[in-house]
């Protein structure tokens, strides 16, 4: 078992606080000692209260759900003995009301793009099965309620 921490930071810097007409943009530091400047996004709270260029709580957890993923694939191709020269995922969330009306994201669907190196190659069955393992087995995967999908997930060649 292990401790993962964040801490996140916010300052009024408006005399509107009250009015709403303050800015939501704020700071993510995480026990590394990264930190990460961060605002709503800019589909839920309008600009000038946001600021689309820093990165938004919905974007991190898509971009948490395909990390989490991707490390837990590569980790169990190099033990199958397929030498994974590049990943690139193009991962993308939807944002829809449940059942109450509330917003929530439903759905990831994750673009995985996988080169390979050396000489055994997975067949798409290898690579169907080391997805699927890499969702039943990443960390983030099991502590969401979140459809996570696997799309166009072929092997190719690095060139």
């Amino acid at each position: 078992m292990s401790e993962h921490k964040a801490s996140i930071s916010w300052k009024l810097t408006s005399p509107d606080f009250l009015k709403g007409k303050y800015s939501r943009e704020h700071t993510w530091k995480f026990d590394g000692g990264m930190t990460v400047a961060a605002s709503p996004s800019p589909s839920v709270v309008p600009v000038p209260y946001s600021n689309p260029a820093l990165v938004d709580p919905e974007e991190a957890f898509v971009a948490s759900v395909s990390s989490c993923h991707m490390l837990t694939f590569l980790y169990l191709a190099s033990k199958q003995g397929f030498q994974v020269d590049s990943y690139n995922d193009e991962a993308l969330g939807m944002m829809t009301k449940n059942e109450k009306g509330v917003l929530w994201i439903s759905s990831i669907t994750l673009h995985p793009q996988i080169a390979y190196g050396a000489d055994k190659r997975p067949t798409p069955e290898d690579e169907e099965r080391l997805h699927h393992m890499a969702h039943e087995q990443c960390f983030i995967a099991n502590s969401i309620k979140t459809e996570v999908v696997v799309s166009g997930a072929t092997p190719r060649q690095e060139t």
